[in-house]
């Protein structure tokens, strides 16, 4: 193993439950000569308070991973679990209302409505929810993103930066069980790609929140706690989070 990535811990510790669990999940695209085994029966949990990684090459699955676990698609066979409950077993409805109440997302492209001031595009899943907006929560999120006298503004008015503030700050407004961010920063130059990973440090630390990040930078990966690697469909390494260069050795090893 490459000096200073430990293994990672047990997934499941005393008193504590995973916040979302994938169970022997496998996944197959299409049939005979056009099939694709995405995902070969992978099982990993993710416990609450923390902020995992998941990296791998073009074609290792950890984009399938991801999507299986939040929802966006469905597992060949396996099982998903969110707070406990088995979302292969809902039916389209049921897992919008759970993806809207238990999950946020974070995308590289930010996903901004252009027609929307920044606080509105924040409050815009309470808004769809019909949900009231907890005004204490807000504003600290709000000051935790850096996003004061930013909030009148649109999208075409902000930065790269702040755009992606805006979008982290939209995951985060409903407390939801876990956040999935996609290459959060892979549309944004080095100084602002700190920022935001500082940003999602931060959601960690001082807001408590679950964050499962898809990433093929290294510097991303290394603010992480855990850093899942998938390859073939399979996880091939499970370990705690290391420096930068420890995680490119750890890359070529694995290639």
């Amino acid at each position: 193993m490459t000096e200073g990535l430990q293994q990672a811990r047990p997934a499941t510790q005393p008193g504590t439950q995973p916040v979302v669990q994938g169970i022997d999940l496998t996944k197959i695209y299409g049939e005979g000569d056009a099939r694709v085994l995405a995902l070969d029966d992978v099982s990993v949990s993710f416990m609450p308070g923390t902020f995992s990684a998941v990296m791998g090459a073009s074609g290792s699955g950890k984009s399938t991973l991801m999507h299986i676990l939040a929802g966006l698609d469905r597992p060949t066979s396996g099982t998903v679990l969110i707070g406990g409950t088995d979302i292969t077993q809902l039916n389209d409805k049921q897992l919008t209302l759970l993806r809207r109440r238990e999950i946020g997302f974070v995308f590289q492209f930010f996903n901004l409505l252009p027609m929307l001031t920044a606080r509105e595009n924040i409050l815009l899943p309470l808004t769809i929810a019909g949900k009231d907006v907890d005004a204490d929560y807000f504003n600290r999120l709000v000051a935790s993103m850096g996003l004061e006298g930013r909030l009148s503004h649109r999208p075409s008015q902000l930065s790269g930066g702040q755009q992606q503030r805006v979008a982290i700050a939209r995951a985060l407004v409903t407390r939801p069980a876990v956040v999935f961010a996609d290459e959060p920063t892979g549309n944004l130059d080095s100084t602002t790609s700190h920022e935001v990973l500082t940003l999602l440090r931060t959601a960690v630390d001082e807001l408590q929140q679950t964050i499962v990040m898809v990433t093929h930078d290294a510097a991303a990966a290394s603010r992480a706690d855990r850093i899942v690697f998938l390859a073939d469909g399979r996880i091939v390494r499970d370990t705690e989070a290391g420096s930068v260069d420890q995680i490119l050795d750890l890359l070529k090893e694995l290639a």
